[in-house]
C-alpha cells in the first residue's frame, strides 16, 4: 500500500534517515550474529571438542534453520497484534540466548542456543521488510531497501573484524556477548522510537483460515513465487560462501590473519552495488536491473569455476572474481525481495514469514550442501556459485514467461 498522499511522513516519530538506519540495523542484527562467528569457529570447535573442521560449519547453519523456521510465526503475530510488539519480542529472546551461548560448556549447548538465537533474530527479518512494505511500494520500496542495505552491508565488511578484535582482547564467549548487548540496544532504540506502521485495515484475525488464507495467497502470485525461489537459489550461493569462507582462506590460501580484511573488501563490493542500485532503481525499474545483474552473476560465477577447475585460483584471482559476483549479488537480492513482496501489501507479515522461510531454509540448507563439499580446494565452492545462478536464472525466465528486463502489472489484492 503506498502512503496516503497527504501523510508524507509514513512513519510518524521517525525522519526518513532515522528510520532507513533503524531498519538498516535491525537486519544487520542477522549479519552480525553470523560474520562474527568466522574468526572464532576454530577456538570454538578446540574449546568444546569439535574434531572434524567442516563440523564447525553447524555454528552458522544452526542458527539459520533455527533463523528461517521462525519466521512462519512473526509474520501472522504481526498481522494480527501489529508489528512493534512482536519485534521487541523476538529482540528479547535473541538477547537471552545469546547471553546462553556464551556459558555453553558443550558443543551440543552451543548450538541449541545458536537455534534459539536464529529464532529471535527472525524477527528482525520479517518485522524489518513488513515494516518498510506498510509504508512504501514498488521502486519507492526498492530505492528504501537499497538504502538500508548501505548501512547494513557494513556489518558484514566489520563483524569479522569485531569477531577478531574481540578474540584479541577476551575468550570466544564474549562475542556473544557482544551479540548481547547490541540486540539489547536495537530493542531499546525501538521501543523508544518506532511507532506501529502497521494499517488498521491491513489487521487479520490470528485463526487458521484467515493464516491459510493469506498464505494461499502469497503462493499462488506467479510473480511472488517466482522470485521467491530464485532470491532462495542465489542466497544459496551466498550462505555456501559464508559457511566457507573462513576455511577456503586458512586451509586454502594460508591468511588466517589477513581474513577479516579481504572478507571486509568482497563485502565492500554489495554495498557499492546496493548504493548503485538505490541511485538507478526508479529510473530503470527492478527488472531491468536485477535481471542484467543476475546475468553478470551468472558470468562471474561461471568464470570463477574455471579458474578453479583448471588449476589457475589464486589469493588474487578468488578476490577480484568473489567481489564481482558479490557487486552483482547486491543489484539482485533487495529487487528480487521487492518484487516479490510486490503483489502481497495486504498480507504483508505473513507472506514475508512465508518468504522467509523459504530463501533462509534453502538457502542455508543449499549453502550447507556446498560448504560440506569443502575438499581443500575451492572448486566445490566455485561451481556451486555457478550452479545456484544459472538456477536462479531459470526460475526467473519461467516466471517472466521468457521476457526479462519488462516490468509487469501487480497482482489484485485478495479478497
Amino acid at each position: 500500500m503506498n502512503p496516503a498522499p497527504e501523510n508524507p511522513n509514513p512513519h510518524p516519530g521517525m525522519g526518513f534517515r532515522a528510520f532507513v538506519a533503524l531498519i538498516a540495523l535491525l537486519m544487520a542484527v542477522n549479519a552480525l550474529a553470523i560474520d562474527s562467528m568466522l574468526p572464532a569457529l576454530p577456538a570454538i570447535g578446540a574449546a568444546l571438542g569439535v574434531v572434524a573442521e567442516n563440523d564447525r560449519q553447524w555454528i552458522i547453519t544452526a542458527y539459520l534453520l533455527g533463523f528461517g523456521v521462525a519466521q512462519l510465526a512473526y509474520g501472522p503475530l504481526s498481522d494480527r497484534y501489529g508489528r512493534r510488539p512482536v519485534l521487541l519480542f523476538g529482540l528479547g529472546v535473541f538477547v537471552v540466548f545469546s547471553v546462553v551461548a556464551a556459558f555453553a560448556t558443550s558443543f551440543e549447548q552451543l548450538l541449541f542456543a545458536r537455534v534459539m538465537q536464529g529464532i529471535g533474530s527472525a524477527v528482525s527479518r520479517v518485522l524489518t521488510v513488513s515494516i518498510v512494505r506498510d509504508c512504501y511500494s514498488g521502486r519507492r520500496m526498492a530505492r528504501v531497501m537499497s538504502l538500508t542495505f548501505i548501512v547494513f552491508l557494513t556489518v558484514p565488511v566489520l563483524a569479522p573484524s569485531v569477531g577478531q578484535g574481540i578474540l584479541a582482547l577476551a575468550p570466544w564467549p564474549w562475542i556473544f556477548g557482544v551479540l548481547a548487548i547490541f540486540g539489547g540496544v536495537m530493542a531499546l532504540w525501538a521501543a523508544w522510537k518506532l511507532p506501529e506502521t502497521m494499517h488498521p485495515e491491513d489487521r487479520r484475525p490470528l485463526s487458521l483460515s484467515a493464516i491459510a488464507t493469506a498464505v494461499r495467497f502469497t503462493l499462488t502470485r506467479r510473480m511472488a513465487v517466482g522470485y521467491m525461489i530464485a532470491s532462495a537459489c542465489a542466497i544459496g550461493g551466498l550462505f555456501g560462501f559464508i559457511t566457507s569462507a573462513q576455511q577456503v582462506f586458512v586451509d586454502v590460501f594460508h591468511e588466517e590473519d589477513l581474513f577479516p580484511a579481504i572478507f571486509a573488501l568482497i563485502a565492500i563490493f554489495m554495498g557499492l552495488s546496493s548504493w548503485l542500485n538505490a541511485s538507478i532503481v526508479e529510473r530503470l525499474g527492478t527488472r531491468r536491473v536485477s535481471h542484467t545483474a543476475l546475468i553478470g552473476y551468472i558470468f562471474f560465477a561461471g568464470t570463477h569455476a574455471l579458474v578453479a577447475w583448471t588449476g589457475h585460483e589464486t589469493l588474487t584471482s578468488f578476490i577480484v572474481l568473489q567481489a564481482s559476483m558479490m557487486f552483482c549479488f547486491g543489484l539482485v537480492g533487495s529487487n528480487f525481495g521487492a518484487m516479490a513482496m510486490e503483489p502481497l501489501g495486504h498480507v504483508a507479515g505473513t507472506a514475508s514469514s512465508v518468504q522467509g522461510f523459504f530463501t533462509t531454509i534453502s538457502g542455508a540448507l543449499i549453502g550447507f550442501f556446498i560448504g560440506q563439499h569443502f575438499d581443500g580446494t575451492v572448486v566445490p565452492l566455485t561451481l556451486g556459485f555457478a550452479l545456484c545462478g544459472i538456477s536462479a536464472l531459470i526460475v526467473v525466465l519461467v516466471t517472466e514467461r521468457g521476457r526479462l528486463f519488462h516490468p509487469t502489472r501487480p497482482a489484485a489484492p485478495p479478497r
